[in-house]
């Protein structure tokens, strides 16, 4: 079974043949969040480069799914992962990517309901990003579906290498299911780092409640293990230092320059950030902005870490507080003291790379985050 993937669109693609692969040239990865850049990247399977109707490229790589797998789980971590963990994430990743591709009935109640609570009006923004939004492709290439880098990293340590592909094919088409929904391939999300607790998946996309995806406790994120992080962590991952708890200070006068560049509305002064609903994580998925110009409420919790960052926050668990502005006691800043990495739905990458370091097999790290689900053979 093969999966095609959008790996770039630029306004020219340079790519060369190599023996074992083809190089692509500049390709961006981390679009939008604090680690954007450009790297080579090379790529097994076929690569079309594609022209647009607006004159721009699109290189899509079309590859086995297995062979697409050993590369995400390298991509989304380290080849030196420990084997428990490229098990599991291999499970997670494989049912992500074929839930929608095997089964048509949920690829279209996925569509339908991918706008069901959507709103976009002058008092209220609530919108999410789905995987839907991509035309001639299944998945693309970055955070937005599943990182995929090719197999520059996955390559780079032969023995690591080996492991990756034993880990995919111990679990060769193996997927975990819901049995309380006629065995249908589970939404397995997953992420950096919850903070301490899971988030339900509909404060963050659609409004639909799965029963595998309730708010679990996890209390093994909190680490500062250099060994075990760098399992979970690439090189330019490893940049950020404070994920499990993190702060952010803005003046008035730059928080209310972010919020006007990154929504495109001007707030005016900002007097007051009120988060109106929060999950059981503490990730807030509505936020009212109060400014002297205008005020809104939006959501859900992506959207509220694109609008509070020239990138995007860590997460949208935070509490905010107004504190003496350094050096001018007549004005105040706005602090904001956050928790985790990520959109808390799902599997916690971190807290599974410290399972697995303590011992926990992949089957009890995804019973753990997927309670109710089962594994089962698929393809």
């Amino acid at each position: 079974m093969n999966v095609r993937v959008g790996i770039m669109t630029a306004p020219h693609i340079s790519c060369e043949q190599r023996p074992n692969g083809v190089l692509l040239h500049d390709v961006r990865i981390g679009i939008g969040f604090h680690w954007d850049r450009t790297e080579d990247q090379l790529f097994e399977g076929t690569m079309e480069i594609r022209k647009n109707p607006d004159g721009t490229q699109t290189a899509i790589n079309t590859l086995d799914v297995e062979d697409y797998l050993s590369s995400v789980i390298t991509s989304e971590m380290s080849a030196t992962s420990s084997l428990e963990l490229l098990k599991a994430h291999a499970v997670i990743s494989r049912s992500w990517l074929l839930r929608p591709m095997m089964n048509t009935a949920v690829s279209d109640q996925q569509s339908a309901v991918s706008r069901e609570g959507y709103m976009d009006t002058p008092e209220r923004r609530i919108v999410w990003y789905e995987r839907d939004a991509h035309v001639g492709f299944d998945v693309c290439a970055d955070d937005h579906c599943q990182r995929y880098e090719g197999i520059t990293r996955r390559d780079a340590h032969p023995e690591a290498a080996a492991r990756v592909r034993q880990a995919v094919e111990a679990t060769r088409g193996t997927v975990l299911v819901d049995p309380s929904d006629n065995d249908a391939i589970c939404d397995t999300r997953f992420y950096k780092s919850c903070g301490g607790r899971t988030e339900l998946f509909e404060n963050a996309w659609a409004p639909h409640h799965y029963r595998y995806l309730e708010s679990v406790e996890c209390p093994y994120c909190n680490t500062r293990d250099a060994r075990v992080l760098a399992q979970v962590l690439n090189n330019y991952d490893q940049e950020t230092q404070d994920f499990y708890r993190w702060t952010v200070r803005y003046t008035a006068d730059e928080l209310a320059t972010i919020i006007r560049e990154r929504s495109g509305i001007d707030f005016g002064d900002i007097l007051e950030l009120k988060p109106l609903k929060r999950g059981p994580s503490g990730r807030i998925y509505e936020l009212e902005i109060i400014g002297t110009k205008h005020r809104m409420v939006v959501g859900k919790e992506l959207e509220i870490r694109k609008w509070l960052s020239r990138s995007h926050l860590y997460s949208s668990a935070f509490d905010v507080e107004r504190v003496p502005a350094a050096g001018n006691g007549q004005k105040q800043d706005f602090l904001l003291r956050g928790r985790g990495w990520g959109h808390g739905v799902g599997l916690c990458q971190i807290g599974a790379a410290v399972m697995a370091d303590q011992g926990f097999t992949h089957t009890q790290i995804l019973a753990h985050y997927f309670p109710g689900s089962e594994l089962k053979k698929v393809i």
